[in-house]
């Protein structure tokens, strides 16, 4: 029998990527087995090491231990997200409830705890660095926060809790998937009424490469769906397509996603109260900047009142474009996207299809590479011979001013079948110094419509913003420059990570920018310089729709999360929490409970989705750092930006780093300004 398994050997590819070629299905499951053993043995020689606890024999040999099974997981969630089938389904099924038990084996060894806590006792009589003070500060409190002081049947019960929790969890991220690689609508030629021609495009090249019976076709993308809702004549089908899109998870059947998240509700509240928390939120909030569930309230609370206002104005706004146009009809919410593009059109003279033509993808990386040479002196080295998981994956080398080496980046930017939805930055190997300079390998991930081979990718505005919101995170965990794993790049807590990200952002539409990188996509002429200014002038414009849609998210996640009493049917849960909040009927929530999958298909953004608002507060701002210095590229600000955000991980408290860089602790006054909302 072959026992030749590539994922547990040495890899003398380039960089030590992957050698995703001879990786096959079948080497997963054995390979992590074999990883979960070895892990064990390491966990085994630090207990049973005869010597008294020190930082050495106990916090190193810690981030040394599972190295293996990094790696393994590495190369299988990334393939589980971006290129998955039936077999890694599977496998992912079976292999969440392992590695769960086995990491809560870990969590609730009371050996091992024993010795972390005889540190963390004495840890003013040890010499530490300030990194190293802060993981033993960390190391301790994750054991605590997950089950080290628990006694008895309290420690069963949790261990089950997080086995059950982590099938659950994969389970529903599946169905999603499920959901969305199922759902094609075929659209005949007259269908397309009002789409722009790269649109068009787009929905052909689906179209064949889901061998459909029609031409053109729309998958439950955003990238596919967004633009036929805010182009597409029919209105008709604008509803179809809206129903299938806002259904995600919520079909009866194998991929119904509501017994799901009642069972995950109760069990992450059960589990919170184990670990002596009134709810799922006061424990998830504990280690966050935000620190306690009222904090992120109050911010929720002070954009949520301003947002509906506007919403409102804009509602009426769009209404009267609807009546205009002989609509017999109130605006609903597959409307709303449709009329907002009318009223843009005809507010700021920008048409949404002349506009993309000035918006190549292959320029759009290229202005995301530009800033990040200006900011922080990188240079991204396209890379051909670079392994890579998929034929659309682009490899590229990142070296630093005098040449050395950085990190690898990898860019997946088209929609396939077998990727979850969304866009996502995530890694295949972490930066650390512990045992030697080891550079991370990074990737993002998108989901933009494939154009066919002769079309170049044009871009929407916001699908700009996501790309550089993305490699925000990517340059993240690229500069990353710590000496522990666990303390690498954008292991940062949930409402501080996304800064660095938001604040990238800020970059993508400035005039600057776009004057050199927004060129026609047929004649290569520059993007006119009132077409710039019309962007600038309707930078705000919709944004109460933009607000309300993510808040409403955003207190569905935190107030689920937030009662003693976990829900017993989502559907009306959800219901009566927007009807508390007043949420307007022409909107809704981004995110319905069933396909959430940032709070339900982890923990990473449970009772936490509002940290992307918190964040979008501190890069308000943080930007301002550049304007006030007078220089979007400004190098004295650059460089704080890089020492105390982009390279710094977690080596520190999020509040400290922010009041490093910024010289002050935030200002959170900055947000309602920046979205129009003040």
């Amino acid at each position: 029998m072959d026992t030749h398994n590539p994922l547990l050997e040495t890899w003398s590819t380039p960089f030590a990527l992957p050698p995703f070629e001879t990786i096959e299905s079948t080497h997963f499951l054995p390979a992590f087995e074999a990883a979960m053993r070895e892990h064990d043995a390491e966990i085994w020689v630090i207990v049973h090491n005869s010597q008294a606890p020190d930082y050495a024999n106990t916090i190193d040999a810690l981030e040394r231990a599972g190295q293996t099974l990094n790696k393994v997981g590495g190369v299988f969630w990334n393939l589980a997200s971006t290129d998955s089938n039936e077999d890694l389904r599977a496998i992912e099924r079976d292999v969440s409830p392992l590695l769960a038990r086995h990491y809560t084996a870990i969590s609730l060894n009371a050996e091992l705890f024993a010795r972390v806590a005889t540190l963390y006792q004495n840890r003013a009589s040890l010499t530490m660095s300030d990194e190293q003070a802060r993981l033993l500060e960390l190391t301790y409190k994750s054991f605590v926060r997950t089950g080290a002081l628990l006694r008895g049947a309290d420690r069963a019960r949790y261990a089950e809790i997080a086995e059950k929790l982590a099938s659950l969890e994969a389970q529903f991220a599946q169905n999603v998937l499920a959901d969305e690689s199922s759902f094609v609508m075929e659209l005949d030629e007259a269908d397309l009424a009002g789409l722009p021609a790269d649109v068009k495009a787009a929905a052909a090249q689906t179209a064949a490469e889901r061998k459909t019976t029609k031409a053109f076709a729309l998958t439950l993308s955003r990238s596919s769906v967004e633009p036929y809702l805010s182009h597409g004549e029919r209105r008709d089908l604008r509803e179809d397509l809206f129903k299938a899109w806002i259904a995600r998870g919520a079909h009866p059947g194998t991929t119904d996603n509501r017994p799901l998240i009642v069972e995950i509700l109760a069990l992450r509240q059960e589990r919170s109260q184990l670990l002596g928390y009134a709810t799922f939120a006061d424990y998830k909030l504990e280690p966050t900047m935000a620190g306690a569930p009222q904090a992120a309230l109050d911010l929720l609370d002070s954009v949520w009142r301003p947002a509906r206002a506007k919403a409102s104005e804009e509602c009426a706004g769009l209404q009267a474009v609807a009546d205009l146009q002989g609509a017999n009809f109130k605006i609903a919410a597959h409307d709303w996207r449709f009329y907002a593009e009318k009223l843009r059109r005809e507010r700021y003279d920008l048409d949404q299809g002349a506009l993309s033509a000035y918006f190549q993808l292959d320029r759009m990386i290229d202005a995301a590479f530009y800033c990040a040479e200006r900011l922080f002196g990188l240079r991204f080295l396209a890379r051909d011979d670079l392994p890579t998981y998929h034929p659309d994956v682009r490899g590229y080398e990142v070296v630093d001013r005098k040449g050395g080496h950085v990190a690898i980046f990898l860019g997946d930017y088209y929609a396939r079948s077998s990727k979850r939805s969304g866009a996502w930055m995530s890694n295949f190997r972490g930066q650390k110094k512990l045992d030697g300079d080891v550079r991370p390998i990074v990737v993002n991930v998108m989901n933009f419509p494939k154009p066919s081979p002769d079309r170049p990718t044009l871009l929407t505005l916001t699908e700009i913003t996501t790309l550089f919101h993305e490699f925000g995170h990517a340059l993240h965990g690229m500069l990353s420059d710590v000496v522990y794993p666990s303390m690498s790049g954008t292991a940062t807590p949930t409402d501080f990570v996304e800064f660095p990200s938001q604040l990238y952002e800020h970059w993508a539409l400035r005039p600057e920018i776009l004057q050199r990188f927004a060129l026609h996509s047929e004649t290569g002429a520059p993007i006119p310089s009132k077409m710039i200014d019309r962007i600038m002038e309707a930078r705000h414009f919709n944004q109460g729709f933009a607000a309300v849609e993510f808040c409403a998210s955003a207190y569905v996640d935190f107030l689920i999360h937030s009662r003693t009493k976990a829900a017993d049917d989502i559907e009306a849960t959800e219901r009566d929490i927007l009807q508390e909040i007043a949420m307007p009927q022409e909107i809704v929530p981004r995110h319905g409970a069933p396909h959430f999958s940032h709070i339900f298909s982890s923990e990473s953004y449970a009772a936490g989705y509002y940290s992307y608002l918190w964040s979008e507060a501190l890069d308000a701002d943080g930007f301002a750092a550049f304007e006030e210095a007078g220089d979007l590229f400004d190098p004295a600000v650059a460089k704080r930006l890089h020492d105390y955000v982009y390279a710094a991980g977690n080596r520190r408290d999020p509040k400290d780093a922010y009041a490093l860089f910024r010289g002050r602790p935030p200002r959170f006054d900055a947000l309602l300004r920046k979205k129009g909302l003040a």
